[in-house]
């Protein structure tokens, strides 16, 4: 499937892409086409799923991996491909201040809820106990689990399931 880059997102317009979007819950229908972030786009690059061109260039999965180092998203890349390998569904969390939000296998949008929202942290962050306060009480709000991921430099994930609890 061929693609454009156009700015920060990646856009496919042929009508396979409406598979994709259907049978794998990747990117959002627009009337441009199927619009993928540049971290969907990369794994789908890796997947030999899609091309990607720029200015009628073709680009390799190497020249996206610069552009998402450039953007400082290589965590949440590195993330959200060992998730979607382990076979959930991944949403962008932006309205919950996450970085994804991520469907149990078998679950998918439009058939239920996501279960969890994902924060992504390097291994050297500083992170307030207040944001992180702040981070499970909107999870616990939208009845959802907060499943922290730590990156360290080894680009190996840690996982942390992070629960509200009362004294």
């Amino acid at each position: 499937m061929n693609s454009k880059l156009s700015g920060d997102l990646v856009i496919i317009k042929c009508d396979k892409s409406e598979k994709l979007h259907n049978k794998s819950h990747y990117g959002i229908f627009t009337d441009e086409g199927l619009q993928l972030s540049l971290i969907e786009a990369l794994y789908l690059m890796e997947k030999d799923k899609i091309n990607v061109s720029k200015n009628d260039e073709k680009l390799f999965s190497d020249d996206l991996l610069q552009i998402i180092h450039e953007k400082s998203l290589y965590s949440k890349y590195i993330v959200f491909r060992d998730l979607r390998n382990r076979g959930y569904i991944i949403k962008t969390g932006f309205k919950y201040g996450s970085e994804f939000r991520l469907y149990e296998r078998g679950t998918s949008p439009g058939d239920g809820h996501s279960n969890y929202l994902v924060k992504v942290a390097s291994e050297n962050d500083d992170i307030q106990l207040s944001d992180l306060s702040s981070y499970v009480r909107v999870a616990h709000g939208v009845n959802k689990y907060l499943l922290f991921a730590v990156v360290d430099q080894e680009n190996d994930i840690t996982y942390y399931n992070v629960a509200w609890t009362k004294l």
